[in-house]
């Protein structure tokens, strides 16, 4: 018994940073109708941000290097979608054309990266406890305890703006029918700078708290393949979809690598990708749309 707790409160900690990343990808897709793919590329910025925070200027406490991971990632987050995306949808471009520009930004980013800063491995100074906090024959990692709580803060903070602010209101209805948004008064190229700036934000923690507890390299992003997964299990457009989703995956994900083997870890999401797809392709949370890719 105490295995399956063990494997529950693992899925439970990893998941909440697929959260974190798999609500930046519904937030864009319930405006813009596209996947940004550019989404790792911010993730892995915010590592980095949150990592030289902490290691150069005499370091930063721990809830400044967040802070800053945050608000630096948010920002690029901003900047992608004025350089990238923002041409294309005053041409009312397809969604193809935006996926390709993320495809191409996200390469750059990781590349500008190991030009830059080099592909080394990079690791976080040690800020926190190395002993697990044990309960019974259970142990919990501080650093996972502290991964689920700042994510699920944050996941709180945006689904109260989301659901309790005139900011909030205006996105739902972009979310809803952007042009008749854009009729009725709502500037949607602001709405559109939010959603960015709060996904890049989101992106920044998820970068810096997964950095904190494996390691920083350029090919980080590549861990957004699974919020991506997340995204689709929960419903891509739905915020509540992407976290139910998320952490669903990070459970299922950590049971198979438990009881079956580490190895099949990656082959079973993408497995549950493909059924997902198949069975229900709106997700768990998600409501059926046309010209979503």
């Amino acid at each position: 018994m105490s295995i399956f707790i063990q494997q529950i409160i693992n899925g439970l900690s990893i998941g909440s940073i697929y959260a974190l990343m798999a609500v930046g990808y519904s937030l864009v897709y319930s405006i813009l109708n596209f996947s940004n793919f550019a989404h790792g590329g911010v993730i892995m910025l915010g590592a980095y941000f949150g990592l030289y925070a902490v290691t150069l200027v005499g370091g930063l406490p721990f809830l400044g290097a967040l802070a800053v991971a945050a608000l630096l990632a948010g920002l690029v987050a901003v900047a992608l979608e004025k350089i990238a995306y923002r041409p294309l949808r005053k041409r009312n471009a397809p969604s193809l054309y935006f996926i390709i520009s993320a495809m191409g930004a996200s390469i750059f980013l990781e590349n500008l990266v190991i030009v830059t800063i080099g592909p080394t491995f990079r690791t976080y100074p040690q800020m926190f406890s190395a002993a697990p906090i044990a309960l019974g024959n259970v142990t919990i990692s501080r650093i996972d305890v502290l991964m689920f709580a700042i994510a699920a803060i944050s996941l709180a903070v945006l689904m109260f703006i989301i659901e309790k602010t005139k900011v909030g209101l205006a996105i739902r209805a972009c979310s809803f029918n952007t042009k008749a948004s854009n009729l009725m008064g709502v500037n949607v190229n602001r709405v559109i700078f939010i959603i960015f700036l709060l996904g890049g934000m989101l992106a920044g923690v998820a970068g810096m708290l997964f950095g904190m507890r494996y390691t920083v390299y350029p090919q980080i992003g590549v861990i957004t393949n699974k919020s991506f997964i997340a995204a689709v299990f929960g419903g891509l457009g739905s915020l509540p979809g992407a976290v139910v989703g998320s952490l669903l995956l990070g459970i299922i994900e950590t049971f198979g690598a438990g009881y079956i083997a580490s190895t099949y870890r990656d082959l079973i999401a993408f497995s549950l990708l493909i059924i997902i797809l198949v069975i229900r392709p709106s997700g768990l949370m998600g409501r059926v749309t046309e010209d979503k890719a």
